[in-house]
């Protein structure tokens, strides 16, 4: 049997403030295979965001241990943690994330530059996955000159272009409308046939309906659904 893309042992996260421990995620066992979208569901302030943080290498686990495609995250210095990063995991924030002073196309093709892919086919590239997001006409608009559906599809053709293995996705669709939100997760559909792993942090029931499965996250204890 082929290992897990990613494997989580015992996870726990608590965050200590002046005068108590808030215990966000607590003692989390998850097997989790790639070619497949996966959404975690619960209300605001339960712990979605925090979650997909510790598997994006962004913040570390209080207790416990993640393994992505077979090796451990929690001790990776500090080069291999970025390394696994930039040729692994693709991050769609939910505050978009855009480098204010540089352009749509720019924003996107920004993945493979810093692959020291050739500026050329970076540029070509980035202009490929924007008319995917139907922003083929938005290409060299600054973030502050785009709304905010736009800047939310710009950074999700930033996470398409990198062609990882695993897709985490806060909210990816929070500031697009229905017909928008319908194309992307159509985009989601083909990554996974090309056995990804996208895991997607929602408050869209309907969205959430489509994944694979749904990972319902309350009082700190995650609870796999419907798959």
């Amino acid at each position: 049997m082929s290992k897990p893309f990613i494997k989580i042992e015992k996870l726990s996260k608590q965050f200590e403030t002046s005068n108590s421990t808030i215990q966000v995620l607590k003692d989390i066992n998850l097997n989790l295979d790639s070619g497949k979208i996966i959404a975690i569901t619960g209300p605001s302030g339960s712990g979605k965001s925090t979650f997909l943080h510790l598997l994006a290498l962004l913040d570390k686990p209080t207790k416990g241990k993640i393994s992505i495609l077979g090796q451990s995250i929690n001790n990776l210095s500090e080069y291999n943690k970025n390394k696994m990063i930039r040729d692994n995991i693709s991050i769609i924030f939910q505050n978009n994330n855009l480098l204010s002073d540089f352009t749509a196309i720019e924003n996107v093709a920004m993945p493979l530059i810093i692959r020291n892919k050739n500026y050329n086919y970076s540029i070509k590239q980035a202009e490929k996955f924007l008319k995917k997001v139907n922003l083929g006409k938005r290409l060299k608009h600054f973030p502050s000159d785009l709304s905010g559906g736009e800047q939310q599809r710009v950074a999700i053709a930033r996470s398409l272009i990198s062609e990882t293995k695993i897709i985490l996705a806060d909210e990816p669709t929070g500031n697009l409308d229905y017909k928008n939100s319908i194309e992307v997760f159509s985009y989601f559909l083909k990554l996974k046939q090309k056995n990804k792993i996208i895991i997607i942090a929602t408050h869209n029931r309907e969205l959430a309906n489509k994944a694979d499965y749904t990972l319902s996250l309350s009082n700190g204890i995650i609870k796999r659904e419907n798959g």
